[in-house]
């Protein structure tokens, strides 16, 4: 039947006066259960495209109506308002046209498109008027005739729905209570198919809705793949990079926490500053701090829940350094990236080489765009602030060399050891005069080597601790092809060094970047991220959180800087041997 020979009808639903086409020879007294039984056996020969679907799909549609904030919700009123008659110059061509071009029902031909035509209602709204509302049952499928309606939950916009898109149709396969709210953004008019008549075999043959129902199922398998929508507007961008340390996942823990709870949403790159220049929406992920609204987006890539890195090991969200991030090309390839994502806060996490990246980054971003930046390393090598993994850093670091002072004892040897600290040498020196070791050979390090060989050739045991930037440059230049406490082993030989000792040297142990956070640490990575959360309420920007003699503050960027040198009467605590 060609749809211009319809009969235009009125009713009223859901309090809403509409209009509908109803075929002139449908037999609306005749249910034959049989057929209807065999609609809902086409559901269970699809199990894998459909049951499925339907158990995931609640958990889609709430992550797909999560995360973007430029919809205000306190705007739109949900009350239900009465709705007008859609009148307009053959309605049956636009209804056709609107239903021809929704994906997946393209697949059908036009006597499928315009049997579908002829149960649909047409309902038209208001600009805020709301079709739909969260919580509330359906059993509706609808498309967008014409005009704008939002998805909404949370408070925030999903997306938009423009003319011949589809939303509801999982309604049509179950009958589960909506998990989202539509409203409409301006006036405009929707298409409705019910269940119950695309269920009745008066109104569609049952081959024409095992067919809709395949579209419908293949639609939802679709879903559950999708979260595409979340990534392009992200609100808070956190950035780890750099070495890994103790203390990376516990901030970015409590980030996600005190930054949701001011209403933020937080996401991370996946792989540092290598992601920001990929963008791809798999080199994103979303924090999500509180359980209920995790549950409702857990099959959705990439959505995490944070609580748990608050006491976990390492960095998750880090790529192994990124020297190539030096060029500006890349720097500005990255700022812009992070615009295209509507980014409004970034955060850099980790230490000096960190801090320069991120620094770069925001004088390519405009003031817009709030930058910070937060310290972790072991090393402490940002200067004037306490920095996260520090304190777990030393803990293990004396831990170790106390295991060397034991050996050395017992077996009467002489420990090299190295250990970090390519600039200032804060872990090596802090690890030393913890463990009671006899000597720190620090990156600034000026000893008399004749001495220190002579106090060596009169000892029984030795553990000597240097750290990794020791003469840095003049190994580079000369080509030494070892390490520093190799370097250090020989200079000690050309001024004297031979002692009974055996003298063994150790490299530079990476163990201990990946040491559990210790409750200093924990403490101070709550402390900056609170300091960081109070720096943007009250507009404070391109800035550090800081924790200074126990005192939190803020720095701002062009006052940081990350040689962060070891005092010199503290060093001379170090040398026991002299």
């Amino acid at each position: 039947m060609d749809i211009t020979d319809a009969h235009c009808v009125t009713g009223t639903g859901n309090g809403c006066q509409i209009m509908g086409f109803m075929h002139p020879f449908h037999n609306h007294g005749q249910v034959r259960l049989s057929t209807t039984q065999h609609g809902r056996d086409f559901l269970k020969t699809f199990v894998g495209h459909i049951f499925l679907p339907l158990v995931y799909r609640d958990k889609y549609r709430k992550a797909r109506s999560y995360l973007h904030p430029a919809f205000d919700m306190n705007k739109f009123s949900f009350t239900p308002q009465k709705t007008e008659e859609v009148t307009m110059a053959r309605p049956e061509q636009e209804i056709f046209n609107a239903l021809r071009a929704v994906p997946g029902l393209s697949d059908l031909n036009d006597d499928e498109i315009r049997h579908i035509a002829s149960i649909c209602h047409v309902v038209k709204y208001k600009a805020r008027e709301t079709v739909l509302k969260e919580g509330e049952p359906g059993d509706t499928a609808y498309v967008v005739l014409n005009g704008v309606f939002c998805q909404m939950r949370f408070g925030h916009t999903l997306k938009q729905y423009h003319a011949s898109e589809m939303f509801g149709e999982a309604a049509l396969l179950d009958e589960h209570t909506h998990t989202a709210t539509i409203v409409a953004w301006s006036d405009g008019a929707l298409l409705q198919l019910k269940r119950a008549q695309l269920e009745d075999d008066a109104f569609v043959p049952a081959d024409l809705r095992a067919r809709i129902y395949k579209i419908f199922a293949h639609r939802m398998s679709q879903y559950l793949n999708q979260g595409e929508a979340l990534y392009n507007e992200m609100d808070v961008l956190l950035i780890q990079d750099g070495g890994c340390a103790p203390g990376y996942n516990s901030v970015t823990a409590f980030l996600s926490e005190y930054l949701e709870k001011q209403g933020h949403r937080v996401f991370i790159a996946a792989a540092g500053f290598r992601s920001l220049v990929s963008n791809r929406n798999e080199d994103y992920r979303c924090l999500i701090y509180d359980s209920t609204v995790f549950r409702q987006l857990d099959t959705i890539r990439g959505v995490i829940f944070s609580p748990p890195l608050r006491d976990e090991r390492g960095a998750n969200f880090r790529s192994e350094r990124f020297p190539d991030f030096k060029k500006s090309a890349l720097q500005k390839q990255a700022a812009e990236n992070i615009l295209k994502r509507h980014v409004k806060i970034v955060v850099g996490i980790g230490g000096n080489g960190t801090f320069k990246g991120t620094r770069a980054l925001a004088a390519y971003l405009p003031e817009s765009v709030k930058v910070y930046f937060i310290p972790v390393t072991i090393d402490s090598d940002v200067y004037g602030t306490s920095c996260i993994g520090e304190f777990t850093g030393v803990e293990a670091g004396a831990d170790k060399i106390h295991c060397y002072m034991a050996d050395s004892r017992t077996h009467q040897r002489c420990y090299i050891i190295e250990m970090m600290g390519a600039r200032g040498g804060f872990h090596a020196l802090h690890s030393c005069l913890g463990a009671g070791a006899h000597l720190a050979v620090l990156p600034g390090s000026t000893y008399d080597l004749t001495k220190i060989a002579a106090a060596v050739n009169a000892r029984r045991n030795t553990v000597i601790v240097v750290a990794e930037g020791y003469k840095r440059d003049i190994r580079k230049a000369t080509g030494y092809p070892g390490n520093a406490a190799e370097f250090f082993r020989d200079e000690l030989r050309t001024h004297g060094l031979d002692t009974k000792q055996k003298v063994v040297c150790e490299p530079f142990s990476r163990d201990i970047r990946g040491a559990a956070p210790n409750n200093m640490d924990i403490t101070l990575a709550q402390r900056m991220a609170r300091r960081l959360v109070e720096m943007i309420n009250s507009g404070e920007n391109r800035g550090m959180p800081a924790v200074q003699a126990g005192r939190e503050t803020s720095i701002p960027f062009d006052r940081i800087r990350t040689d962060n040198s070891v005092e010199c009467r503290l060093a001379e605590l170090a040398n026991r041997l002299y």
